[in-house]
């Protein structure tokens, strides 16, 4: 199955993976800003999110993302994560390395082997009561008070509050599909045991952290330079979980600029 996706642009290849609290409609301003830069911009749905159904069959989100760059000729790309998507970029990498020439990843999910904070335990705990309860418009405006940071603005909050919703629809409809009718479904194939050895990944990366996330992915993220060969972290004073939708022109500059230098050869200065 081939995931959904739009493509726009010309020149070096870059995959935009988004969060699991929205789906590929969180690029808007990013898809347009890197195609006008002089990239191939792909962004797509995983499984059960956006225009993607769920999953009937064992997969994994990185063997997906892969499998969307086979299909569309893609050899290489600089893939670009926000949270859940970050750490899909990861697994992609560790699975991979030879085909990824680049890694951003905006508050990337954390990987085996950090504990659970509190703040996210308690999270967890209400937003799984309230979609047990029923409640999916509840759960999701849970989610945009969770992730997004005092700079997100009206339209973004109302965008991630949509995205949410509709994933929370589509999931639990597959989840009654399957209890009342035995329709096969398989809602996730990404867990890890084991922090993979990202050691043979050598291509630049870039780890962005929020102030205002909460800590596991504030931790995370700085975390990422002990991991990667190449990496450095930088932390956004004014950003949440979501800084490509609360400072979408900031995010797009911010990209823009670390692909440019990333796709420059060892030891070349900037114009």
């Amino acid at each position: 199955m081939t995931l959904s996706y739009d493509e726009a642009g010309e020149g070096a290849p870059v995959v935009l993976l988004h969060s699991s609290v929205c789906d590929r409609g969180m690029w808007d301003a990013q898809f347009q800003a890197l195609a006008a830069a002089g990239h191939r911009v792909v962004r797509c749905d995983l499984r059960g999110y956006g225009a993607t159904p769920v999953a009937d069959r064992p997969y994994t989100d990185a063997g997906d993302v892969l499998g969307l760059m086979d299909a569309l000729g893609i050899e290489q790309a600089a893939l670009v994560g926000s949270s859940f998507g970050g750490r899909v970029a990861l697994l992609a990498a560790d699975d991979s390395p030879q085909r990824v020439t680049a890694l951003a990843l905006l508050c990337a999910a954390p990987l085996p082997g950090q504990e659970q904070s509190a703040e996210l335990a308690a999270f967890d705990a209400r937003e799984d009561a309230l979609i047990e309860a029923g409640d999916l418009a509840a759960a999701a405006a849970l989610n945009v008070a969770t992730w997004l940071g005092p700079d997100a603005d009206e339209a973004a909050r109302d965008a991630v509050h949509r995205m949410q919703l509709h994933a929370f629809e589509v999931q639990k409809a597959a989840e009654k599909a399957v209890s009342a009718e035995g329709a096969p479904y398989v809602l996730s194939g990404n867990s890890v045991a084991e922090l993979p050895d990202f050691s043979a990944f050598e291509s630049p990366c870039l780890a962005v952290s929020g102030a205002y996330d909460l800590p596991d992915f504030r931790r995370a993220a700085a975390r990422v330079p002990g991991l990667l060969p190449n990496a450095r972290h930088l932390e956004l004073p004014w950003a949440g979980h979501l800084p490509g939708m609360e400072r979408p022109a900031e995010i797009s500059a911010l990209l823009t600029g670390f692909l440019a230098g990333a796709a420059r050869p060892a030891g070349a200065s900037a114009v």
